[in-house]
């Protein structure tokens, strides 16, 4: 199973976002995964990290996406933070996933954890 969120405006994402100033990127995991779906982390481990351009809103980006294995403290799913850009949460069967609405960083965290033969 793969948790996703729904973005407002956006199709299905793993939850995620910006390191905040001043946050370790090792703090990030576990705010943004208690923001978009109230679940504690327990245990975070580094498994990659790759660079992206996007084009969005006129403005052209260079990403830097860290990829971590979670364990995850059992709970209901909630959108915790309700001013940012989630607005629902929920688990979804691997071969429920669209490929051609993933984003590139999403379709390599899959494959980092060979989720992709699942499919």
């Amino acid at each position: 199973m793969r948790l996703t969120g729904q973005k407002s405006t956006n199709p299905p994402a793993s939850p995620g976002g910006g390191i905040d100033p001043g946050e370790q990127p090792r703090q990030t995991p576990a705010r943004e995964l208690y923001e978009e779906t109230g679940l504690e982390l327990l245990d975070a481990r580094l498994v990659d990290a790759r660079s992206y351009s996007a084009h969005r809103l006129g403005v052209n980006w260079h990403l830097v996406g860290l990829f971590y294995l979670v364990d995850l403290e059992p709970g209901p799913l909630a959108v915790t933070k309700s001013d940012d850009s989630t607005s629902a949460v929920s688990w979804m069967a691997l071969s429920g996933l669209e490929e051609s609405l993933l984003s590139p960083a999403a379709i390599d965290g899959l494959a980092m954890i060979g989720a992709q033969e699942t499919r």
